[in-house]
């Protein structure tokens, strides 16, 4: 007879670290690897479906550009990349799920110079995923401006996706301690960003608003999914700067993400999201699912 507790235990997740696939008690980096110390490497996040990732090429060129934009050489190309993704999957305890691919500056003497860091470490996990409940996903999400503010393309281009998130953290925390679901970050300038871990569009008299990636805002691949999408639906939209005034009296308001897809949000900052979860937002919600399986 089975046991209860086994088939209730969380399907363990797989790792895939520098060329092959290994346990994950096995899997670490040292103590002197600088992607620990100073936060120095970048990252992607990739959804699968049905064993196979979704926009893995677009992920895959994304992570490209941000190691060079950081001068940190991947020691692999795409193909290869691409390859163990497949393997990841192949030996991941779901067929849908989420992965984390992870390049690290390497090991390295104490101090912030790379120039001395010479072995890259890259590493995917491939875990089940559960960012969104279902009381989110049916009544929205509760959103708060956070005190915190993204850091400015002068200081660290949005377009890096790297392993410093630490202002992100902390907006996230204002948001736990607030008892909200997600915080939003401003710019310097006051402007909306993103949120802590999503890009963010509002709907305004039937027209799909987001800021531009110049605003702060990360190049989101299920960003650029949501702007094709509406493209082909015939839904107006705009990259344009907006302001909390803008997200306080908006129609309807969604975020979006890889791992959260698209959810919608209900009140910003205590005020009531007239319409949640609204028209637009659920025409692009089942064409992204529509998508999906068109792709995969």
């Amino acid at each position: 007879m089975a046991n209860p507790a086994l088939a209730t235990q969380k399907p363990s997740p797989v790792c895939w670290m520098n060329g092959q696939i290994v346990p994950v008690e096995q899997a670490s980096v040292s103590v002197f690897d600088h992607g620990l110390l100073y936060g120095d490497g970048v990252f992607e996040g990739i959804r699968f479906y049905n064993g196979k990732a979704f926009r893995l090429q677009a992920h895959l060129e994304r992570l490209m550009l941000s190691a060079r934009a950081i001068a940190l050489e991947i020691p692999y190309n795409i193909e290869v990349l691409s390859q163990a993704v497949e393997e990841t999957i192949a030996a991941a305890p779901t067929k849908d799920g989420y992965m984390r691919m992870v390049v690290t500056r390497g090991v390295g003497p104490l101090g912030i110079d790379p120039s001395r860091c010479h072995s890259p470490q890259l590493f995917i996990i491939a875990d089940t995923l559960h960012m969104v409940s279902e009381r989110v996903r049916s009544e929205g999400a509760k959103v708060i401006i956070a005190a915190t503010r993204r850091l400015g393309a002068d200081g660290l281009d949005p377009r890096i996706k790297s392993l410093n998130y630490l202002n992100h953290i902390l907006a996230r925390m204002e948001a736990t301690h607030a008892g909200a679901d997600e915080a939003i970050l401003l710019n310097s300038s006051g402007r909306i960003a993103e949120g802590s871990a999503d890009n963010i569009f509002i709907v305004k008299k039937g027209e799909l608003l987001t800021p531009p990636v110049i605003e702060g805002a990360l190049d989101g691949i299920t960003r650029q999914v949501v702007l094709e999408l509406a493209e082909k639906l015939g839904i107006k939209f705009r990259e344009t700067p907006l302001a909390p005034y803008d997200l306080f009296t908006a129609d309807e308001c969604f975020l979006t993400g890889t791992g959260a897809e698209l959810i919608p949000v209900g009140y910003a900052d205590g005020r009531k999201i007239p319409e949640c979860p609204g028209a637009i937002y659920q025409r692009l919600s089942i064409a992204f699912k529509e998508l999906v399986q068109q792709e995969i």
